[in-house]
């Protein structure tokens, strides 16, 4: 198995098909190609379904994914302590985010990074779960998680607050509201999209809302956090989502605060005993930059 195999493979992975991968790399699509198809057979296995144009990770790819990206940070901070004489952080810095917050503080600190470390390189990627924190880290897929607080899982870890994340009612456009903070005892009888009982901040929200007397209909129940916007823009029906999301998309929801406000922490979360070098810089970074 080859570094440059490896590379080529994540390329596909994050730029979700071989021409994007070869865009990316600034090479033609059949050396990324020939690449993949060497990288199977050294290894036996399938590492993509083709579905027609598409291509899907198979398991055996998805089980790559975390170890290729630690070779390929140990690889660039193998070479940024052989080039770097001058002392400069070289490396790759992997980040991954849960959707709802990825703007704000975490933005701010790694454009600081940035500016900083020219040098070094930034991937900042998607948190699609926050109960497996621990397996991304270890397993190789990512350095730092941004995710909500509390985590269960966070054993051995170290966490870095970040900040607080406000919720916000948004309904249909048209929605007749009062100015100013809506009471939940309050809230106009439209039905609700809401995601399943389970997580620690919805469960907290639909209690708060059956003891204010409350009875709100469910419209839709989805498991996809990001589409409680899309549907509530849809018409059908109002929801409570995080600031950032309500504020993404202005003009097109009736948004309002709520009464008693819905508050959840946030924090960076990583292993202190597997960090990189350029990991290392970037905690240090965090704890200049954040007050305390």
């Amino acid at each position: 198995m080859e570094f440059r195999q490896m590379e080529y493979f994540l390329a596909v992975v994050e730029n979700k098909g071989i021409s994007g991968a070869a865009a990316a790399l600034g090479v033609a699509q059949p050396t990324v190609s020939q690449a993949l198809r060497g990288l199977e057979r050294e290894l036996g296995v399938r590492l993509f379904h083709r579905i027609g144009r598409g291509m899907v990770l198979s398991a055996a790819g998805r089980s790559l994914v975390g170890p290729s990206r630690q070779v390929l940070r140990d690889v660039a901070a193998a070479e940024g302590q052989l080039t770097a004489a001058d002392g400069a952080v070289v490396g790759r810095l992997d980040i991954m985010a849960f959707p709802a917050l990825t703007s704000g503080t975490i933005v701010d600190l790694i454009a600081e990074f940035c500016i900083r470390y020219p040098r070094a390189r930034v991937r900042f990627s998607e948190l699609e779960r926050e109960d497996n924190l621990d397996s991304l880290i270890r397993d190789g897929h990512c350095e730092f998680a941004v995710a909500h607080l509390p985590l269960e899982a966070a054993k051995g870890f170290e966490i870095i607050e970040l900040g607080e994340q406000d919720y916000r009612l948004v309904y249909p456009v048209g929605t007749e509201l009062p100015e100013g903070p809506v009471r939940l005892a309050e809230m106009p009888d439209i039905p609700m999209v809401f995601v399943p009982r389970g997580a620690a901040m919805g469960d907290a929200i639909e209690d708060s809302i059956r003891k204010a007397g409350t009875r709100t209909e469910l419209a839709v129940v989805t498991e996809q956090r990001e589409s409680r916007l899309p549907m509530v823009i849809a018409g059908l029906g109002g929801s409570l989502v995080e600031r950032a999301v309500a504020k993404s998309m202005p003009g097109q929801v009736v948004e309002r605060a709520c009464e008693p406000r819905f508050l959840r922490t946030y924090g960076l979360v990583f292993d202190p005993s597997i960090l990189s070098p350029v990991g290392q810089a970037f905690v240090d970074l965090v704890h200049e930059c954040l007050p305390g």
